[in-house]
């Protein structure tokens, strides 16, 4: 039976371009859009109207968290505060451990790939907080996300992460601990995960290499990463072109920028997916400025994963999301944090540019379109990201009814200069109605939000197990305002 989905605002998608359809309508059949029109949608169909609502193609997150992200820890803190939070280089060295189980891994999971669909996210590929790991992901949590992504309904394009060192410190100093052989462990476990969900051959999650960040790869790793990914025709996502210091110590290992870097080891390809690509020559720090980084990008084919509301929270401004889309490069969007808010993230990402660059910097259409369209490209997915017949039924609404959202302008603009992606009420995927009326089917949202509080509070506590310095919860992250506890002020009472 047809089925169709009418809203206030579709954001159809025709002759290579979104446009809005005012009381339009979505209609589907087997997972897939068989038309999009205005009016009365076709006869016969079972109809949902979502009345005041914004439709939109599913949002695609290709730096999505799924886990409870260090953000919250270190974004607040002076630099040199926060680098020491990373963990003591003795500590990486001699006992580097997990903080959690396996069971309490998959809690933190299971929470964020909820958070992930309530707000609205449809296709995703994820990141964890790597700090509270002993060092790669394991394939075992990565089978358990692709059957919980499966059961669930996303889509997922998962591999555990990987790599060679990871970031400490010493003597106050930012260092690497370098463990080359837990980097081609990790690659290993990486593969072998690959290959099964190639064989398995599912729609809903697809197998793809996740090296940590470039710093934290040797060029040998990232050789075999590229070459791997040839073999197998799949994609890769490093985390590079993000920091001064990322750039720093790439040039004193190896004498070369990070991109000479990629290109040297073969990644620069059409495959390669580069979450944050900040530090590019057009960045105002950077000598040159003559966008030769840009074309060098867009001639290979690559993808820049822009994750602004991350960007903004550690003090730093994409410049250049226009040129980098005028270069040609295909531009998608991550969250890459807490809360998995895209519609937040245009918002900062937008206004702040404007703010820091002028007027002309970033478009709001443009954001949107990296959301759906972008994130569809760097996949290799023309069926997703559009509404329009033929394409997957992957769709995201936006509820406009509360007062709160105040008087309806242009639905993108309204939405979100005026809501987040709270607003979210109904996703499909191909087709199937993953979170309905705001919840998850089958999900106790109360339970699983009770039980992640608790493995929180042991992953704040394991930053004192690295702590140089053995410090307590409340000296590595002193509250806001000073806390008074119930006994204190009984005790104060007392004394009066």
């Amino acid at each position: 039976m047809e089925r169709a989905v009418r809203a206030r605002f579709v954001l159809a998608h025709d002759s290579g371009s979104h446009q809005w359809i005012e009381n339009g309508w979505v209609a589907f059949s087997n997972g897939v859009v068989t038309r999009v029109g205005d009016g009365e949608p076709p006869a016969g169909a079972q109809v949902l109207d979502l009345g005041e609502a914004v439709l939109t193609p599913g949002l695609i997150d290709l730096d999505a968290l799924v886990d409870i992200d260090h953000l919250i820890f270190d974004s607040y803190h002076a630099p040199e505060h926060a680098r020491e939070l990373v963990g003591a280089a003795e500590y990486w060295r001699e006992n580097p451990r997990d903080v959690l189980d396996a069971e309490q891994r998959n809690t933190l999971r299971k929470f964020g790939l909820a958070e992930l669909a309530l707000h609205g996210i449809t296709t995703y590929m994820p990141i964890a907080s790597e700090i509270h790991l002993g060092w790669n992901e394991s394939a075992e949590e990565m089978r358990a996300l692709a059957d919980l992504t499966e059961e669930w309904g996303l889509r997922g394009y998962l591999g555990p992460s990987y790599r060679s060192a990871v970031g400490a410190v010493e003597n106050g100093e930012r260092t690497f601990v370098e463990r080359p052989e837990e980097g081609e462990r990790g690659l290993e476990q990486a593969l072998a995960f690959a290959d099964e969900l190639l064989v398995r051959d599912s729609d809903l999650v697809r197998p793809v290499l996740l090296p940590c960040r470039i710093e934290t790869i040797t060029p040998e790793l990232m050789e075999r990463t590229a070459a791997e990914s040839a073999r197998r025709g799949i994609l890769v996502r490093l985390h590079s072109l993000q920091q001064p210091w990322e750039r720093k110590v790439i040039l004193e290992r190896h004498g070369i920028t990070p991109l000479d870097l990629i290109e040297r080891t073969g990644l620069l390809n059409e495959r390669l997916l580069i979450p944050h690509a900040l530090w590019t020559d057009r960045h105002p720090e950077l000598s040159g400025r003559d966008g030769a980084d840009l074309e060098r990008l867009a001639a290979a084919g690559v993808s820049v994963i822009h994750c602004p509301l991350t960007t903004f929270r550690y003090g730093d401004v994409l410049t250049t999301f226009n040129d980098l889309r005028d270069a040609g490069i295909t531009m998608s969007l991550g969250t890459d944090s807490f809360p998995p808010d895209l519609i937040r993230g245009m918002d900062v990402g937008f206004h702040s540019a404007r703010v820091c660059h002028g007027h002309g910097t970033s478009s709001l259409s443009g954001y949107m379109e990296a959301a759906t369209t972008g994130g569809a490209a760097a996949l290799g997915r023309p069926d997703l990201g559009r509404l329009e017949a033929g394409a997957s039924a992957d769709m995201t609404a936006f509820s406009l009814r509360d007062f709160r959202d105040g008087v309806t302008e242009d639905p993108l603009r309204t939405l979100v200069l005026n809501g987040t992606a709270r607003n979210v009420t109904d996703t499909f995927v191909a087709g199937r109605h993953v979170v309905q009326n705001g919840r998850i089917p089958g999900v106790d949202l109360d339970a699983l939000r009770e039980e992640a509080q608790g493995v929180f509070a042991l992953l704040r506590e394991g930053y004192t197990m690295r702590d140089a310095a053995g410090r307590s919860e409340e000296v590595l992250f002193p509250p806001s305002f000073p806390v008074r506890r119930s006994e204190d002020h009984a005790a104060a009472r007392r004394t009066d």
